[in-house]
């Protein structure tokens, strides 16, 4: 095994046996093992069959500024460190990237064993374009910050991944169906890897209908970047509902259709076409 480094290790989203031979070893032999959670770090070797021998100290986000210090001076020192989160890897929507900026800053070696991602199993399970793609972690918890942020996501080619606590999906889903289109194509991911696994794919409007009946589990929602009929303007379509409306269809039928084509907010268009009048 290496030298004195920090080791990032990627540990399983769901299903234990993904864990992979490295990990196994990496999590035997460490001289320190920095867990976010002890706990949950000891029910995932017990499923393993190992026992880590070094010693184990917490490193969660209420902790991490103070112990970060001492965690450098370690490796410094010639120990190795390998920190591991509840699943996935560090440093990624988890605790981790202070201490890869501090050892960094020190010139100490930084790796990773690679393993289990919600992010990319998501992306590539979710039918949406992979050729591009942004993590975009966790959207702000209110409501107005999360739709500014999702304004500046509007005209975002790359297919974006968001994570979301799954109380919060079906407000994070409508207010998306509003901002980036009813029609803008989606993907909700849940449970990865678990017994209870579940990729809902749709329109955004349709998903957020969907998650109002309650979701449970751990969540990754996946979202189409914009394309060019997705960054039409709302006034190059308004006569054309108007055109549609006079001829004997309904307002409210035409917009969503229109909402449909374009990827634009239905109750924007519709409240535009009213004001058009």
């Amino acid at each position: 095994m290496p030298d004195a480094a920090l080791v990032l290790a990627a540990t399983p989203i769901g299903d234990s046996r993904d864990a992979s031979p490295r990990l196994l070893a990496e999590l035997a032999h460490a001289p320190v093992v920095a867990a976010e959670d002890t706990r949950r770090l000891r029910r995932l070797t017990d499923r393993l069959g190992i026992a880590v021998t070094g010693e184990v100290v917490s490193y969660h986000e209420h902790n991490e500024a103070s112990r970060t210090p001492d965690l450098v001076q370690r490796i410094a020192g010639g120990e190795r460190v390998l920190l591991v989160t509840d699943a996935g890897m560090p440093s990624v929507s988890d605790p981790g990237y202070r201490l890869v900026q501090a050892c960094v800053a020190a010139d100490l070696p930084v790796t990773c064993v690679p393993g289990p991602s919600a992010v990319l199993m998501a992306l590539a399970v979710s039918g949406l374009p992979v050729d591009r793609f942004c993590f975009e972690g966790f959207l702000p918890r209110k409501p107005g910050e999360r739709e500014r942020t999702l304004a500046g996501l509007a005209d975002e080619p790359r297919t974006m991944v968001f994570f979301e606590a799954p109380h919060r999906l079906a407000a994070t889903l409508a207010s998306m169906a509003a901002t980036l289109g009813e029609g803008r194509a989606a993907a909700v991911c849940r449970e990865l890897t678990k017994t209870y696994e579940e990729v809902r794919r749709g329109g955004l409007g349709e998903l957020a209908t969907w998650a109002q009946g309650g979701v449970k589990g751990e969540i990754t929602v996946v979202v189409a970047g914009a394309t060019a009929a997705s960054q039409v303007d709302s006034a190059d379509v308004i006569p054309e509902i108007l055109g549609r409306v006079a001829a004997g269809e309904r307002l409210k039928d035409v917009t969503k259709d229109v909402a449909r084509a374009t990827g634009l907010s239905a109750k924007e268009l519709y409240d535009e076409a009213v004001r058009s009048r």
